[in-house]
């Protein structure tokens, strides 16, 4: 009889650790968005007298 009531105790002890699952975790706590450069508006801008500078061309690098 007294083994039963050690298996009843463990079982019990069992059932309150592991008889329910976790609480659920939303989907928005599990992500996290963020912008992967800071935003930088003079690289994003257009320089017409200094697009030239980042052309390759064979006769500008032989100076022809």
């Amino acid at each position: 009889m007294e083994s039963r009531s050690t298996v009843d105790s463990a079982a019990v002890a069992r059932h309150e650790r592991f008889g329910k699952l976790p609480e659920r975790v939303r989907f928005e706590d599990m992500v996290e968005e963020k912008q992967a450069t800071p935003n930088d508006p003079a690289r994003d801008a257009y320089d017409p007298e200094g697009s030239w500078m980042s052309f390759s061309c064979l006769a500008a690098d032989l100076g022809l």
